[in-house]
């Protein structure tokens, strides 16, 4: 049996989700929770095999909770349910170690296979989130970029130093050194070398 958490801040949706999950003989709802803290501290004493948790919830929300997860190298698999189906939302789950994104209204069917999936070391993500991942993975890498994240990629591929960035920006050092970080995380670029040749490449220099 697959040991289920349930982590959402709506008690009728628990209960539906809880209704889902009693009909198949593959999973056990073992707890549940209503925001990331009370399942982070409930997890230090109970061996769950899959976390179901909502985005939005007080104190901590479900975003959090994956970092948190993945800080303290936590076994747990965990499969997002949202009413969210935008890209900023599915993206920043998947960056931050999801291991499956369904919409809350998915069919029970589906959710259980999900569940199996993600058990078995898969990733699963439903039709409407895999439509979603699909345009966004298909555009260029820079449209990802924000418009002062392609300023200062511009003025790094002119030479300029974060010290003449910052004055040039108006902002700290610190703050440029952040945006050279985000978008070397969203280029998959590990060196400023590796920028400038971008920059040029995709006529990011002009």
């Amino acid at each position: 049996m697959i040991k289920i958490m349930i982590v959402d801040d709506h008690p009728m949706f628990r209960e539906g989700l809880a209704h889902r999950l009693s009909m198949s003989d593959k999973v056990q709802l073992i707890a549940e929770a209503t925001n990331g803290r009370e399942a982070m501290e409930k997890l230090v004493d109970l061996d769950v095999d899959v976390l179901l948790t909502d985005i939005n919830m007080p104190e901590m929300d479900g975003m959090y909770v994956l970092e948190l997860l993945k800080e303290k190298k936590h076994p747990c698999k965990v499969i997002i349910l949202s009413m969210h189906d935008n890209d900023e939302y599915i993206v920043s789950a998947l960056n931050n170690g999801a291991d499956g994104y369904l919409l809350k209204d998915a069919p029970g069917t589906e959710l259980i296979r999900a569940i199996i999936s993600v058990h078995d070391g898969k990733r699963y993500f439903s039709s409407e989130v895999t439509e979603v991942l699909s345009g966004h993975l298909l555009e260029p890498k820079q449209h990802q970029l924000t418009r002062r994240e392609q300023l200062v990629l511009r003025l790094v591929s002119h030479g300029s130093r974060d010290k003449t960035i910052a004055s040039q920006l108006n902002v700290s050092v610190r703050t440029v050194e952040a945006h050279k970080r985000n978008i070397k995380n969203k280029l998959q670029i590990d060196s400023t070398a590796g920028l400038v040749r971008y920059a040029i490449e995709y006529g990011l220099d002009k």
